[in-house]
């Protein structure tokens, strides 16, 4: 991965080693050529905590934020795509949820 550029949203994903959800969350990322930080809970398990009261509870992987916003999970990024609106987040086009 790359480094974030200053005008590109920060894109967080907390996910785990085994997770077939984040690695689908990941691969769409990838295919938009989507610089993230990731935070993999099987190497950093005291941040598990602090990913669950970033997500105002959600406990399960993966779990997605763009500039600091929940996003959700795998299955809530997949919508924001098929609705057009994933791409107005990550800052390529005018809209934005």
């Amino acid at each position: 991965m790359s480094q974030a550029t200053p005008e590109a949203p920060k894109v967080e994903l907390y996910t785990s080693r085994y997770c077939g959800y984040c690695m689908r969350a990941k691969t769409l990322l990838e295919q938009k050529s989507v610089v993230y930080v990731e935070y993999l809970l099987d190497e950093q398990p005291e941040l598990r905590p602090v990913m669950i009261e970033r997500s105002a509870g959600s406990s399960s992987v993966p779990q997605i934020f763009i500039s600091g916003r929940h996003i959700g999970g795998c299955d809530d990024l997949y919508q924001l795509e098929r609705r057009g609106m994933l791409d107005g987040l990550l800052g390529r086009g005018d809209q934005a949820p």
